[in-house]
């Protein structure tokens, strides 16, 4: 029966395309050798589920794992490489479908082909299959670019260059990194779907940077200028007097760049009152409120009945 890649994953062999790649991120993030440097247990274990991965994580090859035409390691079952030794250029049946298939008068070019075949006849050469796996990347690399080790599902390390502006769902293909061609043909490639995480401060929003921005109540109304992380180092940002939170400030080109675009950083702000009220600023904001009444929520009166 077909489940050792099931069970290496931990799903059962009903579960979806999807559930089949949660289970592979958790175990990725339980597994991974940067996060237990050392732990050989956790590194072959690892190892394994990256190449369950490659296999069940990818529809097509689920297909033929489940139909028994790949083992566990991907390479074709005894039976499919039978067919495949007597099969044309096209992977098909050289025999179906043809007419006069039931006359015993063709089976002489039948065999005379198959001897061809098994004589070392000329066989064409096919790319081997390529390789797909899933690869984190932090925020500032997808943002500015760099470079990141992976361990393949061969054991093999690779550096692989992370192109600046990458998004999440972005595919990185490392050419002739896949399983080894056929007949003298050329091997396939690494296909690596890029996740890029979450950073504590920026946000993305197609190439916009997004970063909400704390001021003080004096900040907010008296303005001035302060600083503003970007993705680049930060730079100083004025502030209008009299700013609300929620008002949001641009600073062009500070956001994600690529070949041919350049994307700017939206700067919202939130103004943070101070975590004690002491008796001085109580004082003063009653003494303030006497003689300078104002009502921010006067655009919202009647709006139930409108």
């Amino acid at each position: 029966m077909q489940d050792s890649l099931y069970k290496t994953l931990g799903v059962s062999k009903t579960a979806t395309q999807s559930d089949i790649k949660k289970a592979y991120r958790k175990l990725m993030k339980e597994l991974h050798p940067d996060l237990n440097p050392g732990d050989s247990k956790a590194e072959t274990r690892f190892k394994k589920v990256t190449a369950a991965n490659d296999i069940i994580g990818d529809e097509e090859k689920r297909k033929r794992y489940d139909a028994g035409e790949i083992d566990a390691t991907g390479n074709e079952t005894p039976q499919q490489q039978y067919y495949r030794q007597y099969a044309d250029g096209r992977g098909q049946n050289p025999y179906q479908g043809q007419a006069g298939y039931q006359d015993a008068g063709d089976m002489g070019d039948i065999f005379s082909q198959m001897f061809n075949r098994r004589q070392g006849g000329a066989q064409q050469a096919f790319k081997g299959q390529d390789r797909r796996y899933n690869m984190s990347v932090a925020f500032m690399d997808a943002a500015l670019g760099g470079k990141k080790q992976v361990t393949m599902a061969d054991g093999a390390s690779l550096n692989i260059s992370i192109p600046k502006g990458i998004e999440s769902g972005k595919t990185i293909r490392l050419k002739g990194k896949g399983e080894p061609g056929h007949n003298g043909g050329p091997a396939g490639d690494a296909l690596i779907q890029v996740e890029v995480e979450n950073h504590p401060v920026f946000t993305r929003n197609g190439l916009d940077i997004e970063v909400t921005l704390p001021l003080t109540l004096y900040e907010a109304a008296l303005g001035g200028k302060v600083s503003v992380p970007t993705i680049k180092g930060n730079v100083g940002l004025n502030i209008p007097a009299g700013s609300s939170t929620g008002k949001v400030l641009r600073l062009k080109g500070r956001g994600i760049e690529t070949a041919r675009k350049k994307g700017d950083q939206l700067v919202k702000i939130s103004i943070q009152m101070p975590e004690n009220i002491d008796a001085d600023l109580k004082a003063f904001m009653e003494s303030w409120q006497k003689d300078h009444p104002y009502d921010p929520r006067k655009s919202m009166k009647g709006a139930a009945h409108v």
